[in-house]
């Protein structure tokens, strides 16, 4: 803890901090060019111990709980809603997949602000910040990448799409 302060004051900048930092960043993110976050650049692309987006469902079983979380994008007017197909032509799903990237990069970003509560937080209370930035955006992260290794094996196979 560098500054010390009072446990009310605490509680209310970790709150709105927090709050802050998620809002601001997917805002930030949202005002970005569509042509930065390409699938196959070298966060976004699909790693081989990734198995082809298997991995997510056999250890996180990301299908039976995604539908559960949230979809910050309609927060936004330019927000690019990800928690239904809008479309099924090739165009939609390559901006869909671009999207996800988008998406991912907003929450890496985010859970990567956690030291920032290093400031004014004791140091097991830093430890909740970095659970809650974890817990809080790797689900975000897993669903992303999941969502985005299928969309680019239907790009891939262009017979598949309805």
């Amino acid at each position: 803890m560098l500054i010390s302060l009072p446990i009310p004051t605490i509680i209310v900048l970790d709150f709105f901090g927090w709050l802050t930092i998620h809002m601001s960043v997917a805002y930030i993110i949202t005002q970005l060019p569509e042509y930065l976050f390409d699938p196959e650049s070298w966060l976004f692309r699909t790693r081989r111990w990734e198995y082809g987006g298997h991995v997510y469902q056999r250890i996180f079983w990301v299908k039976r709980w995604k539908h559960l979380l949230p979809d910050g994008a309609a927060l936004f007017r330019s927000g690019f809603k990800k928690k239904r197909l809008g479309a099924t032509d090739q165009d939609y799903y390559r901006l869909f997949a671009r999207e996800t990237c988008r998406g991912e990069l907003t929450h890496w970003i985010v859970m990567l602000a956690a030291p920032v509560f290093f400031i004014w937080n004791w140091w097991w209370a830093c430890i909740i910040m970095v659970l809650y930035a974890v817990s809080a955006n790797a689900p975000c992260i897993i669903t992303q990448r999941f969502n985005r290794i299928r969309i680019k094996k239907v790009l891939n196979h262009p017979e598949h799409i309805p």
